[in-house]
């Protein structure tokens, strides 16, 4: 199977093909820095597996040897690789994939530095869009 997907504004695209060896959400604290959110959902795969197919990417080392790669106009984090861990996979953030849907999370890891308040962020009131401002 082959997933595609791209940043946010469009100048970053690529296909991502088979199936990826583990999906998770990643809690540690570099994950929550780059994106600006409490976790990231990541698809796990070969690296051979991954094809860009519109620009490319900035990468940066945020840490030993942990490399993410981002959109340059739109800063969008796409992928993340660490030949000391994880040699030969590259790390892909599902949300950017066209069907977020495709590749649902198995799998919570590094929850060592999961923020305190996202073990009960389900018992949250949640709204379709936004609550009234009254």
């Amino acid at each position: 199977m082959t997933h595609s997907g791209q940043c946010l504004c469009g100048a970053i695209a690529y296909e991502v093909s088979g199936e990826p060896n583990v999906v998770a959400l990643c809690h540690c604290r570099d994950c929550q820095r780059a994106a600006g959110a409490p976790m990231v959902a990541w698809a796990m795969f070969p690296e051979e597996a991954l094809k860009l197919t519109r620009g490319e990417p900035k990468t940066i080392n945020s840490s030993g040897a942990a490399m993410r790669s981002f959109c340059p106009d739109c800063g969008s984090g796409l992928f993340y690789r660490n030949a000391e861990f994880l040699p030969g996979i590259v790390d892909v953030q599902t949300a950017t994939l066209d069907d977020a849907e495709a590749l649902p999370a198995t799998v919570q890891i590094q929850v060592a530095e999961r923020l305190d308040w996202m073990t009960h962020v389900h018992e949250l009131p949640a709204f379709e869009r936004f609550p009234d401002q009254a």
